[in-house]
């Protein structure tokens, strides 16, 4: 069990680096000082964790408890500043990477509401929104539409995934392979959708 955990917060802190890089990188394209990228790059990595520790009464958020989130989030930022067009060469790899970033952040939140006692729509949500709102303010304060509004599979396989988490948290299946099983479900959807183009309908 131990393992596992080390392994899950292993792949919470690549999450967070490529969160960061992904709000870094947005910043750069509007041409933001290295102040302003820096701030993209934390909300990024940090915002939607944070917003679910106020929502569910656990105070100071996490990032405050083990400021190393936010350490890596500032870092990474600056090395985005520094060498923008590295990672726009990176392309679809930081598309994956983000993907993996968004089933750890998922089943981290939800797991999270669930041991806050929230029912089914709490716990997606909670899980959903650790996943998602970040990437939702970085959008907002670079003046872009979020991409959880477009058609992008993105926040649609967050809902699968903790879906599948808070069901298989009440039968017989382990902990660690719960979340496991879980956060591979946000990935693979992701990744396809990726990888195929798909995308939902849209009006």
């Amino acid at each position: 069990m131990t393992s596992q955990f080390n392994t899950l917060y292993a792949l919470d802190l690549l999450g967070t680096a490529a969160f960061a890089a992904s709000g870094a990188l947005a910043a750069v394209r509007k041409k933001m000082d290295l102040f302003g990228v820096i701030v993209l790059g934390i909300v990024t990595a940090t915002g939607g964790g944070v917003l679910r520790d106020l929502l569910l009464g656990d105070a100071p958020p996490f990032c405050f408890k083990n400021e190393l989130y936010l350490y890596l989030a500032v870092i990474t930022s600056i090395i985005v500043f520094l060498s923008p067009r590295r990672f726009e060469r990176m392309g679809r790899a930081m598309l994956f990477l983000d993907a993996l970033g968004l089933g750890t952040f998922l089943v981290i939140g939800t797991s999270k509401a669930l041991a806050f006692h929230l029912g089914f729509a709490g716990s997606v949500i909670m899980g959903v929104m650790t996943g998602t709102f970040g990437g939702l303010i970085r959008d907002t304060l670079s003046n872009e539409i979020p991409l959880i509004l477009q058609r992008e599979i993105y926040a649609s396989a967050c809902v699968v995934g903790g879906a599948c988490f808070y069901f298989l948290n009440d039968t017989f299946v382990p902990p660690a392979i719960n979340l496991t099983v879980s956060a591979l479900v946000v990935i693979l959807i992701r990744g396809a959708a990726i990888a195929k183009g798909w995308h939902l309908p849209r009006a």
